[in-house]
Formats: C-alpha cells, sequence, structure tokens
C-alpha cells in the first residue's frame, strides 16, 4: 500500500506543479508579443539501498512555445509586431538584456521609449530617448523619424534604431520575468533582415481554450489521485481491524 500512496502522492504533487505553468499562461493570454511555456510528466524509478520498486512522477519544462501570434491592427503609430522572427531589444532593471516580441511602445518620462512593461527599449547606443517633436514615426527597421518642435515638414531627422536581433531559437530561455535571455548570458547582435509592422501587435500564442481544457483535466487528475491517497488509508485500517482480530 505504500507503494500506491508514493505513486498517488508524488503524482499530486507534479499535478500541482503543472497546473501552475497552465495558470501562467492562460494569466498572460493577452499579453502582447507572449510566447507560453511548455511542460511535461515522465515517470522515473526511485534508486537507493534496496530494490527500485517505487516509481515516482515528475513534472519538467521542455521549452518555450515559440510559435508566432496573431497580429492585430490598431492604428496606433508606435504599436509594432515583427514579422516573422526575431526580437526586440531591452534593458532589464540590473543593466542587462533581454529580448521581447512585445510591440506595445511607449514614450516615459524623458523621453525614454519603453515597452509596455515599462523596460527600455536599446537603440545603437544603449537607451533610446527621443526629444519633444511634433511628429514620430517608426520604420520597418526600427529607425525612429521625428519633426522636431517647430520645424518645418522637410527638417525630418533620424534620431535613432531599434536593436532588432534574432538569436537562435534553442539558445533562448525565460526568466521570471517574462523576458527572454540567451542562456550563455551573452548579447546578441543586431540583426538587419528583422523587419517591423507598425501600427500592428502581436497577440500572445497562449490557445486560451485548450489551456481551459488543460486545466479541467489537471483538476480531475490531482482529485483522482488524493482520492488514491483517501483508498490507501481506508485500506490501510481496514488491514490493521483485521490483524486486531486474527491476534
Amino acid at each position: 500500500m505504500d507503494r500506491m500512496l508514493y505513486i498517488a502522492m508524488s503524482g499530486a504533487k507534479q499535478t500541482m506543479r503543472s497546473q501552475t505553468v497552465n495558470a501562467h499562461n492562460l494569466a498572460n493570454a493577452n499579453t502582447a508579443g507572449f510566447r507560453a511555456d511548455m511542460e511535461a510528466f515522465s515517470g522515473r524509478s526511485l534508486s537507493g539501498s534496496g530494490w527500485p520498486t517505487r516509481t515516482y512522477t515528475s513534472e519538467r519544462s521542455t521549452g518555450i512555445d515559440f510559435t508566432p501570434g496573431s497580429v492585430v491592427s490598431t492604428g496606433r503609430e508606435l504599436d509594432v509586431a515583427i514579422e516573422d522572427y526575431g526580437f526586440i531589444a531591452v534593458q532589464t532593471p540590473d543593466g542587462g538584456e533581454a529580448y521581447t516580441r512585445a510591440g506595445d511602445l511607449r514614450i516615459a518620462s524623458g523621453g525614454i521609449v519603453t515597452t509596455g512593461a515599462g523596460y527600455p527599449v536599446k537603440g545603437n547606443n544603449g537607451i533610446i530617448a527621443l526629444p519633444p517633436a511634433e511628429k514620430i514615426e517608426l520604420g520597418a527597421d526600427g529607425t525612429f523619424t521625428m519633426l522636431p518642435l517647430g520645424q518645418s515638414a522637410d527638417a525630418l531627422a533620424i534620431v535613432d534604431r531599434i536593436k532588432l536581433v534574432n538569436p537562435p531559437l534553442e539558445e533562448m530561455v525565460k526568466g521570471k520575468d517574462g523576458l527572454l535571455r540567451l542562456r550563455d548570458n551573452s548579447v546578441a547582435p543586431p540583426d538587419a533582415n528583422v523587419r517591423l509592422l507598425s501600427g500592428h501587435l502581436e497577440s500572445s500564442n497562449v490557445n486560451s481554450v485548450d489551456s481551459m481544457i488543460k486545466m479541467i483535466t489537471l483538476s480531475r487528475q490531482f482529485e483522482m489521485q488524493i482520492k488514491m491517497m483517501k483508498t490507501t488509508e481506508d485500506n490501510d485500517k481496514a488491514s490493521a481491524a483485521l490483524l486486531r482480530l486474527q491476534g
């Protein structure tokens, strides 16, 4: 009976972890450019000084789903979607560099260009800062063009260019902040082939319906494992009662 209890207990524990990953994906179903986390279950033998008579369940991450999300038109000049593959470079709070597909850009205080989550966007020479302007345009190559205040229409000037990268996907990992980084913490070089689509946003690649179905399935699995643990307890009590009668 202890084998049955061990299997049910480990299964329930890993099901809760899987539910956490699924809930995190579902919570970001409306986050621009979000990439879903993937995970899977596997059975493993418990080795030790005795015979390997115990098997436990293990839940592990199998990577990131890089399937592109759907692109929707917003009409907002600072909303950009990346065509095909590539990422926007941003600066993290610790001064490092990370990457995102979220193109919901904003102009914060001091003219700093940030993502909707507040991460400063990096350009050719560090963080992009735009001076006051009457009009700002963002080109397909990530170039910011602006019309200075009080100037005529022919006084357009290029201010900076977003750092766009396209490192190998298998070398990328996701941090707890949702940003992507290279596995060895190195910095990806700019890639001139990455193109932006202005006035559009890429939505999350999380399928809400699939995630809801998975949530229900995981809940039922957890309930089944709890019932197995209760059945083990009942069997143990019945066995103890029989032994008392024989004694």
